[in-house]
């Protein structure tokens, strides 16, 4: 339609010309041969075909096979213009064109053309420019108009219209997507991989981590609002028909908020376990001063009414996103098709991986026996990962309120921890909790897939209780070589995270710079100056702030570049001689300054700011 518009002669005056009655015949008489079957059909200039040919249409249709010379009826219309076709009032339409309106620039979705009309039109030809170029002569813009609107009464909208249709495909949709972590951490560039930004892997664990420490908690669990100075309380546990009996009680892990410290930290509580002494909450005190890296640290206990029975409750440090060994390696992942069909897979540990965790719970196991006291959860269950390859022993101190007894000697049960812990090696070699219940297949399975060592050590670990059997002929069997691998290892892993964390060490430097900006550009009011920040050495920091971020192409689009905004800020901190050019945005003035010199008018204008907010 743009293209008939653009030939359509535009009319200087709104006057109505008034003409002789006689002429109404002529019209009359033009209507009927514009109707008249010798008239050459539209949709044969516009596709090349008509798809009503054989369904009644009355105009009139070539035959396909002839050539352009092929003779066809006389056009009734003239080749001049006639007095009543210049004269014609200018064609309105009935409806309003904004369906067949170009889409706007700022959609979301960029307009790609088809490259031919059959796409929308399937039962017709492609156009062709240049086959009726004689009948399209002898029309007038607005005749072709008028006829191109009105034939077959077309009513275009967005359900009748093929066009209509077309742009109602191109609109946006806006589909919710899950929250997905790496969105928040896109691939940084080459340059700045290991020196300005940590690393992807690190970032978005640690984006979980803080989001597992935010979550809000759940409703319908009917859990008290407060409970002996914790408060916002969230049960970590997912399902409760997977809850196991801890001894002869059944325990809940919770979350909860200290109201002293505002540290989120873990609540185990044992449901219906009435305290008979209060002499056992010593082991608590204890406990509390045991610390060790794979060890989950205790903070208190104390009993409580609150969930309207008589529950223990005892506070640990809370690592959030932790599973448990049983849950990790152990517990039975659902089946996911292999090869056309559903089928189960669990990965046996490595060997690597299982040295490690024994080293770690050897460790631990070790400076709890120097301590005094015996463990008594070396279970996969109640050891938790916490990253990765790295474990920590939970629960601990629990068992000792529970299974109090003032007489009970702590050598056997530091031999009971040495036995928990080879049974605690067979089910992660055997991915089994029951591996002991046959033995034969487990070391069988053991002696398949692992080293002589580590069922050898297996094999000590069960045996029975002794004298010399303790932790520390454990770890000799471990091996020297092993501990210095793992203390390698573990070097290694603090200078790799010493290293991200120098990457992100000069970041406060620039927030510092950027809450300065902050403060200054655009500040509407100071010391009754209306224009303070339009004005002195305040202009030369917002000339700054736009050369920094502000600035444009050739073609007027604007430059993200984060290298330009990285190199000019920490130039200017450094506060370099380097000279650059500032230009006004009317382009009527420019400053050529140093970065020495705009960090001299922001130490100013924050000086002013900070001596009047004192």
């Amino acid at each position: 339609m743009a293209y008939f518009s653009s030939l359509r002669p535009q009319s200087s005056s709104s006057a109505i010309k008034i003409v002789n009655p006689a002429e109404h015949d002529d019209k009359v008489k033009m209507q009927a041969k514009r109707d008249s079957p010798q008239r050459q059909c539209r949709n044969i200039l516009i596709y090349g075909s008509c798809r009503y040919q054989d369904k009644g249409c009355i105009y009139y249709h070539p035959p396909v096979e002839g050539s352009n010379n092929t003779p066809r009826p006389e056009s009734p219309l003239p080749a001049s213009l006639s007095a009543q076709a210049v004269n014609a009032p200018v064609f309105v339409p009935k409806a309003p064109f904004h369906v067949l309106a170009s889409p706007s620039p700022t959609s979301a979705s960029p307009f790609i053309p088809s490259p031919s009309p059959s796409t929308f039109y399937p039962n017709h030809d492609e156009y062709d420019d240049y086959g009726d170029s004689e009948s399209v002569s002898h029309q007038t813009p607005q005749s072709l108009e008028h006829q191109l609107v009105n034939q077959y009464q077309v009513d275009y909208d967005d359900n009748a219209s093929p066009m209509g249709n077309f742009y109602q495909s191109q609109q946006a949709t806006f589909v919710r997507q899950p929250l997905d972590y790496h969105l928040y951490s896109r691939p940084t560039l080459d340059a700045f991989s290991s020196t300005r930004f940590v690393s992807d892997e690190i970032r978005e664990e640690l984006h979980k981590r803080s989001e597992a420490l935010q979550l809000v908690p759940l409703p319908g669990h009917n859990l008290p609002d407060e409970l002996q100075g914790y408060h916002s309380l969230a049960l970590l546990e997912p399902s409760v028909t997977e809850r196991r009996k801890f001894f002869s009680w059944y325990s809940t892990v919770y979350r909860a908020t200290s109201s002293n410290d505002g540290v989120s930290y873990a609540l185990r509580r044992v449901e219906n376990f009435r305290l008979m002494n209060q002499a056992a909450f010593g082991a608590i005190e204890t406990w509390s001063r045991v610390e060790h890296p794979s060890i989950v640290r205790v903070r208190e206990a104390f009993t409580t009414r609150a969930f309207n029975d008589n529950s223990l409750v005892v506070a640990y440090e809370y690592y959030p996103n932790a599973q448990t060994l049983f849950e990790m390696h152990i517990k039975q992942k659902p089946p996911v098709f292999q090869h056309g069909r559903l089928s189960t897979f669990s990965a046996a540990l490595p060997e690597a991986t299982l040295w490690s965790y024994m080293i770690q719970i050897a460790s631990a196991v070790k400076v709890v026996h120097e301590a005094g006291l015996a463990v008594r959860m070396v279970d996969a269950t109640k050891i938790i990962v916490t990253g990765k390859n790295k474990i920590r022993i939970g629960s601990c101190g629990i068992a000792d309120v529970l299974m109090y007894d003032p007489r009970q000697d702590t050598a056997i049960a530091q031999q009971e921890d040495l036995a928990m812990f080879g049974r605690l090696v067979f089910a992660l070699c055997c991915n089994n909790l029951a591996a002991m219940n046959t033995l034969p297949k487990a070391l069988d399975m053991m002696g398949r897939q692992y080293s002589a060592d580590v069922k050898a050590l297996a094999l000590y670990l069960i045996s029975k209780p002794g004298p010399h059997k303790s932790i520390t002929q454990v770890i000799d069997m471990i091996g020297t070589n092993r501990y210095l691998h793992e203390m390698d290892d573990m070097y290694s892993s603090v200078n790799r995270l010493e290293a991200e964390l120098m990457s992100e060490l000069e970041n406060g430097r620039l927030v510092r710079l950027l809450c300065k900006f902050g403060f200054i550009n655009e500040r509407p009011v100071f010391a009754r100056e209306p224009r303070w920040s339009e004005t002195g050495d305040r202009y030369i920091i917002k000339l700054f702030r736009d050369y920094v971020f502000h600035q444009v192409d050739e073609n007027g689009n604007p430059v993200i570049n984060l290298s330009h905004v990285l190199a000019c800020l920490n130039k200017l901190d450094a506060g370099t001689d380097e000279r650059i050019m500032l230009v006004s945005r009317d382009e009527q003035s420019c400053l050529v300054v140093s970065y020495k010199d705009v960090k001299a008018c922001i130490d100013a204008a924050f000086g002013d700011l900070a001596r009047a907010s004192r």
